[in-house]
C-alpha cells in the first residue's frame, strides 16, 4: 500500500516535471516568436511594436515560473524515486526556496519600474547564480564520487539542469541594456542610431536562448532515453 502510494506520488511528480518543460519551451518560442516580430521596424510602427514587447514580457512569465518550479520539482523527484535520500526538512526547504524564488519573479513584474522590483530581481539574480552553483556542483559530485546522485545519467540531468541555469542567467545578463535602448527609441524615434545598437543588444541575447533550448532538448532526451544508464548497471 505505502510502495503504491510512493509509485502514484512519483508519477505525479515527473507529469508535473513534464508539464513544466512543456510550458517552459513552449512559452518560451512564443516569447522568441515576439521578439522576431518586434525587430520587424519595416512591418509595424513604433506603437504596434511596443504592444508586440509588452506581450512578450508578459508571456515571458510562464518559462521563469516554470523554472522556479523546478527546482522543488526536481528535487521531490529525486527523494520519492529513491535516488537521494533526502529528510523532510531538506524538501520542505527546496519548496521555501521555489516558492520564495517565484514570489520574487512576480513581485518584480508586478511593481516593474520600481526601487522594489530592483530589489526583487537583485536578490533573484543572487538566488540564481547560488543554485546553478548548487546544481552543476551535484553533477560534477556524483559524477566524480558516485554520491549522492546515481546512475549516471541522473548525474547528467543535475549537471546540464546547472548549465540551464547558468545560459538563462546570462540571457537576464545581456537583454539588461535594453532598457536603455527603448527609453532612446521612445525618446528620440526610430532611426539607424537607435534602433541599431538595440539590435545588437538582442541578437547577443539569441545566442544564450538558442543554448537553452538546446540543453533543454539534451536534458529532456537523457532523462527518457538514460544513454548512461549501462555504466552503473552492467557489471
Amino acid at each position: 500500500m505505502e510502495e503504491n502510494l510512493y509509485s502514484s506520488t512519483y508519477q505525479i511528480l515527473v507529469f508535473i516535471h513534464l508539464l513544466l518543460f512543456v510550458l517552459w519551451l513552449g512559452a518560451d518560442v512564443g516569447v522568441f516568436l515576439l521578439g522576431q516580430h518586434f525587430r520587424k521596424r519595416e512591418k509595424y510602427d513604433l506603437s504596434q511594436r511596443m504592444v508586440l514587447l509588452q506581450l512578450l514580457v508578459n508571456l515571458d512569465m510562464v518559462p521563469r515560473s516554470a523554472w522556479a518550479l523546478m527546482v522543488p520539482i526536481t528535487i521531490s523527484m529525486l527523494a520519492v524515486g529513491d535516488y537521494w535520500a533526502l529528510t523532510t526538512w531538506w524538501l520542505l526547504l527546496a519548496w521555501i526556496i521555489g516558492g520564495f524564488w517565484l514570489w520574487l519573479a512576480w513581485d518584480a513584474h508586478i511593481h516593474d519600474q520600481t526601487t522594489r522590483a530592483t530589489r526583487d530581481r537583485k536578490i533573484e539574480f543572487v538566488l540564481k547564480i547560488l543554485l546553478t552553483i548548487f546544481y552543476l556542483g551535484l553533477g560534477v559530485t556524483s559524477f566524480v564520487t558516485g554520491e549522492p546522485l546515481m546512475p549516471a545519467w541522473l548525474a547528467s540531468k543535475a549537471f546540464l539542469f546547472g548549465l540551464i541555469f547558468a545560459a538563462a542567467i546570462m540571457i537576464d545578463v545581456t537583454f539588461k541594456p535594453v532598457g536603455g535602448h527603448l527609453g532612446r527609441l521612445l525618446s528620440e524615434g526610430s532611426s539607424d542610431e537607435t534602433e541599431v545598437p538595440l539590435l545588437k543588444t538582442m541578437n547577443r541575447t539569441r545566442i544564450w536562448v538558442w543554448a537553452v533550448y538546446a540543453l533543454l532538448f539534451m536534458n529532456a532526451f537523457i532523462g527518457n532515453i538514460k544513454p548512461f544508464e549501462c555504466m552503473s548497471n552492467c557489471h
